[in-house]
Protein backbone atom coordinates (compact mmCIF):
# COMPACT_ATOMS: atom_id res chain seq x y z
CA UNK A 1 0.00 0.00 0.00
CA UNK A 2 1.65 3.61 -1.11
CA UNK A 3 0.80 6.75 1.10
CA UNK A 4 -1.95 9.12 -0.03
CA UNK A 5 -4.13 11.83 1.11
CA UNK A 6 -7.64 11.83 1.08
CA UNK A 7 -9.34 15.17 0.68
CA UNK A 8 -12.72 15.49 1.81
CA UNK A 9 -14.75 18.80 0.73
CA UNK A 10 -18.12 20.16 0.59
CA UNK A 11 -20.02 21.94 -1.86
CA UNK A 12 -16.97 23.34 -4.40
CA UNK A 13 -17.80 25.43 -7.50
CA UNK A 14 -16.66 23.81 -10.38
CA UNK A 15 -14.30 25.99 -11.66
CA UNK A 16 -12.47 26.36 -8.31
CA UNK A 17 -12.21 22.35 -8.07
CA UNK A 18 -10.73 22.76 -11.36
CA UNK A 19 -7.70 24.30 -9.81
CA UNK A 20 -7.37 22.72 -7.20
CA UNK A 21 -6.88 19.81 -9.45
CA UNK A 22 -4.81 21.51 -11.22
CA UNK A 23 -2.29 22.87 -8.85
CA UNK A 24 -2.48 18.79 -7.15
CA UNK A 25 -1.98 17.56 -10.34
CA UNK A 26 1.55 19.63 -10.75
CA UNK A 27 2.55 19.16 -7.42
CA UNK A 28 2.16 15.08 -7.60
CA UNK A 29 3.90 14.86 -11.06
CA UNK A 30 6.77 16.39 -9.38
CA UNK A 31 6.30 14.52 -6.10
CA UNK A 32 5.95 17.01 -3.81
CA UNK A 33 3.17 15.55 -2.41
CA UNK A 34 1.64 11.90 -2.22
CA UNK A 35 -0.74 10.57 -4.66
CA UNK A 36 -3.97 12.93 -3.73
CA UNK A 37 -8.07 12.23 -4.17
CA UNK A 38 -10.42 14.59 -3.61
CA UNK A 39 -14.45 14.00 -2.66
CA UNK A 40 -16.56 16.43 -3.07
CA UNK A 41 -19.80 18.19 -4.61
CA UNK A 42 -20.44 20.57 -6.84
CA UNK A 43 -23.17 23.62 -7.14
CA UNK A 44 -25.41 22.44 -10.28
CA UNK A 45 -23.31 22.86 -13.66
CA UNK A 46 -23.18 21.15 -16.98
CA UNK A 47 -19.94 19.86 -18.03
CA UNK A 48 -19.09 19.09 -21.55
CA UNK A 49 -16.15 16.95 -22.63
CA UNK A 50 -13.85 17.07 -25.58
CA UNK A 51 -16.48 15.15 -27.43
CA UNK A 52 -19.96 17.42 -26.58
CA UNK A 53 -21.41 17.75 -29.54
CA UNK A 54 -23.72 21.16 -29.42
CA UNK A 55 -27.03 18.72 -30.21
CA UNK A 56 -26.41 17.21 -26.47
CA UNK A 57 -27.24 20.93 -25.10
CA UNK A 58 -31.01 21.32 -24.62
CA UNK A 59 -31.28 23.74 -21.67
CA UNK A 60 -34.81 25.39 -21.07
CA UNK A 61 -34.62 28.95 -20.71
CA UNK A 62 -35.31 28.95 -17.03
CA UNK A 63 -32.54 26.46 -15.85
CA UNK A 64 -30.35 27.92 -13.30
CA UNK A 65 -27.05 26.28 -13.96
CA UNK A 66 -23.69 27.00 -15.22
CA UNK A 67 -22.23 25.65 -18.76
CA UNK A 68 -18.88 25.04 -18.66
CA UNK A 69 -16.53 23.35 -20.72
CA UNK A 70 -13.63 21.02 -20.07
CA UNK A 71 -10.82 19.65 -20.91
CA UNK A 72 -11.45 15.50 -19.79
CA UNK A 73 -12.88 12.90 -22.14
CA UNK A 74 -16.28 12.39 -23.08
CA UNK A 75 -19.25 14.01 -23.46
CA UNK A 76 -21.46 16.43 -21.72
CA UNK A 77 -22.95 15.16 -17.93
CA UNK A 78 -24.65 17.08 -14.82
CA UNK A 79 -23.23 17.79 -11.41
CA UNK A 80 -25.43 19.04 -8.75
CA UNK A 81 -25.81 18.77 -5.18
CA UNK A 82 -26.40 15.11 -4.05
CA UNK A 83 -23.82 14.03 -6.25
CA UNK A 84 -20.30 12.33 -4.85
CA UNK A 85 -17.67 13.74 -7.34
CA UNK A 86 -14.34 11.64 -6.56
CA UNK A 87 -10.91 13.53 -8.39
CA UNK A 88 -8.31 10.88 -8.07
CA UNK A 89 -5.07 12.66 -8.39
CA UNK A 90 -2.81 9.85 -9.27
CA UNK A 91 0.38 8.77 -10.90
CA UNK A 92 -0.41 6.68 -13.88
CA UNK A 93 3.32 5.65 -13.75
CA UNK A 94 3.13 3.87 -10.38
CA UNK A 95 -0.34 1.98 -11.78
CA UNK A 96 0.26 1.32 -15.45
CA UNK A 97 0.33 3.04 -17.95
CA UNK A 98 -2.83 2.53 -19.38
CA UNK A 99 -5.80 4.86 -19.56
CA UNK A 100 -8.36 2.15 -20.48
CA UNK A 101 -6.93 -0.08 -17.52
CA UNK A 102 -7.78 3.28 -15.15
CA UNK A 103 -11.21 4.01 -16.94
CA UNK A 104 -12.20 -0.01 -15.88
CA UNK A 105 -10.55 0.67 -12.32
CA UNK A 106 -12.59 3.76 -11.79
CA UNK A 107 -15.69 1.54 -12.53
CA UNK A 108 -14.08 -0.99 -10.47
CA UNK A 109 -14.18 1.18 -7.40
CA UNK A 110 -17.84 2.50 -8.14
CA UNK A 111 -18.84 -1.07 -8.10
CA UNK A 112 -17.01 -1.36 -4.59
CA UNK A 113 -18.40 1.65 -3.36
CA UNK A 114 -22.36 0.63 -4.50
CA UNK A 115 -22.03 -2.69 -2.88
CA UNK A 116 -21.18 -1.53 0.23
CA UNK A 117 -25.12 -0.67 0.26
CA UNK A 118 -26.39 -3.94 -1.43
CA UNK A 119 -26.38 -2.26 -4.91
CA UNK A 120 -25.47 -4.38 -7.73
CA UNK A 121 -23.50 -1.65 -10.18
CA UNK A 122 -22.24 -3.70 -13.36
CA UNK A 123 -20.25 -2.19 -16.50
CA UNK A 124 -21.67 -2.60 -20.01
CA UNK A 125 -19.17 -3.57 -22.60
CA UNK A 126 -18.53 -0.06 -24.77
CA UNK A 127 -20.18 2.06 -22.25
CA UNK A 128 -18.52 3.94 -19.60
CA UNK A 129 -19.55 4.29 -16.14
CA UNK A 130 -21.60 1.88 -13.94
CA UNK A 131 -25.09 0.93 -14.66
CA UNK A 132 -27.31 -1.23 -12.69
CA UNK A 133 -29.73 -4.33 -14.67
CA UNK A 134 -32.10 -4.55 -15.66
CA UNK A 135 -33.23 -2.39 -17.07
CA UNK A 136 -29.94 -0.60 -18.02
CA UNK A 137 -29.90 2.56 -15.90
CA UNK A 138 -27.09 4.41 -15.46
CA UNK A 139 -26.01 5.50 -11.87
CA UNK A 140 -22.48 6.87 -12.29
CA UNK A 141 -20.24 8.94 -14.93
CA UNK A 142 -16.69 9.09 -15.91
CA UNK A 143 -14.63 11.45 -17.71
CA UNK A 144 -10.84 11.88 -17.31
CA UNK A 145 -7.64 13.43 -18.53
CA UNK A 146 -4.31 12.12 -18.10
CA UNK A 147 -1.19 14.72 -18.73
CA UNK A 148 2.43 13.43 -18.17
CA UNK A 149 0.71 10.35 -16.79
CA UNK A 150 -0.83 12.17 -14.04
CA UNK A 151 -4.69 12.04 -13.66
CA UNK A 152 -7.13 14.27 -13.22
CA UNK A 153 -11.10 14.37 -13.17
CA UNK A 154 -12.88 11.22 -12.65
CA UNK A 155 -16.71 10.06 -11.35
CA UNK A 156 -19.56 11.36 -10.10
CA UNK A 157 -21.61 9.06 -8.52
CA UNK A 158 -25.68 9.92 -7.79
CA UNK A 159 -26.38 9.38 -4.65
CA UNK A 160 -29.74 11.73 -3.90
CA UNK A 161 -30.67 14.12 -6.24
CA UNK A 162 -33.65 14.42 -9.25
CA UNK A 163 -31.83 13.04 -12.68
CA UNK A 164 -34.16 14.81 -14.67
CA UNK A 165 -31.39 17.43 -15.79
CA UNK A 166 -29.72 14.45 -16.99
CA UNK A 167 -31.90 14.29 -19.73
CA UNK A 168 -34.51 17.13 -19.66
CA UNK A 169 -31.30 19.41 -19.93
CA UNK A 170 -28.94 17.92 -22.08
CA UNK A 171 -28.42 14.06 -23.34
CA UNK A 172 -25.84 12.93 -20.77
CA UNK A 173 -22.89 11.49 -22.24
CA UNK A 174 -24.20 11.34 -25.76
CA UNK A 175 -26.62 8.76 -24.87
CA UNK A 176 -30.48 8.53 -26.34
CA UNK A 177 -32.73 7.27 -24.54
CA UNK A 178 -30.55 6.45 -21.11
CA UNK A 179 -32.49 6.11 -18.10
CA UNK A 180 -30.67 7.42 -15.28
CA UNK A 181 -31.00 6.53 -11.60
CA UNK A 182 -29.78 7.19 -7.68
CA UNK A 183 -28.54 5.70 -4.81
CA UNK A 184 -31.76 6.97 -3.12
CA UNK A 185 -34.27 5.89 -5.92
CA UNK A 186 -32.71 2.52 -5.81
CA UNK A 187 -32.77 2.07 -2.53
CA UNK A 188 -36.42 3.62 -1.46
CA UNK A 189 -34.71 5.98 1.46
CA UNK A 190 -33.18 9.06 1.64
CA UNK A 191 -29.28 8.63 1.29
CA UNK A 192 -26.80 11.84 2.33
CA UNK A 193 -23.51 11.91 0.66
CA UNK A 194 -21.36 11.92 3.83
CA UNK A 195 -22.94 8.29 4.03
CA UNK A 196 -21.66 6.96 1.16
CA UNK A 197 -17.35 8.98 1.05
CA UNK A 198 -15.97 5.96 3.69
CA UNK A 199 -17.43 3.30 0.88
CA UNK A 200 -16.41 4.94 -2.00
CA UNK A 201 -12.17 6.35 -0.52
CA UNK A 202 -12.20 2.44 1.12
CA UNK A 203 -12.79 1.37 -2.47
CA UNK A 204 -10.63 3.71 -4.22
CA UNK A 205 -8.32 2.45 -1.80
CA UNK A 206 -8.99 -1.29 -2.21
CA UNK A 207 -8.37 -0.56 -6.15
CA UNK A 208 -5.52 0.79 -6.17
CA UNK A 209 -3.53 0.40 -3.35
CA UNK A 210 -3.60 3.61 -1.77
CA UNK A 211 -3.50 4.07 2.18
CA UNK A 212 -4.92 7.48 2.81
CA UNK A 213 -3.96 9.86 5.11
CA UNK A 214 -7.30 11.65 6.00
CA UNK A 215 -6.82 15.69 5.71
CA UNK A 216 -8.64 17.89 7.19
CA UNK A 217 -11.78 20.53 4.99
CA UNK A 218 -9.64 23.61 6.42
CA UNK A 219 -6.41 22.37 5.05
CA UNK A 220 -8.68 21.95 1.43
CA UNK A 221 -10.21 24.98 1.68
CA UNK A 222 -6.45 26.58 2.54
CA UNK A 223 -5.22 25.05 -0.61
CA UNK A 224 -6.63 28.05 -2.62
CA UNK A 225 -4.63 30.46 -1.21
CA UNK A 226 -1.05 29.40 -1.32
CA UNK A 227 0.69 27.00 -3.52
CA UNK A 228 -0.58 23.62 -2.93
CA UNK A 229 2.62 21.72 -1.88
CA UNK A 230 3.44 24.20 0.55
CA UNK A 231 -0.09 23.68 2.50
CA UNK A 232 0.10 19.86 2.24
CA UNK A 233 3.68 19.57 3.50
CA UNK A 234 2.73 21.51 6.43
CA UNK A 235 -0.64 19.03 7.05
CA UNK A 236 1.54 15.94 7.28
Amino acid sequence: MAGAYLLNLGIVPYAEAAELQRSLAGAVSQRAIPETVVLLEHPSVVTLGRRTDDAELHLPEDAEVDVVETNRGGKSTYHGPGQLVCYPILDLNRHGRDVKQYVRDLETALIGALAAFSLEGTQIDGLTGVWLESPPRKIASIGVHVSRWVTTHGYALNVDLDPAPFTDWITACGLEDAAFTTMALELGRPITVDEVRPAAAAAISEVFGLEFEELSAEDGHGLWSQPVHTKLAESR
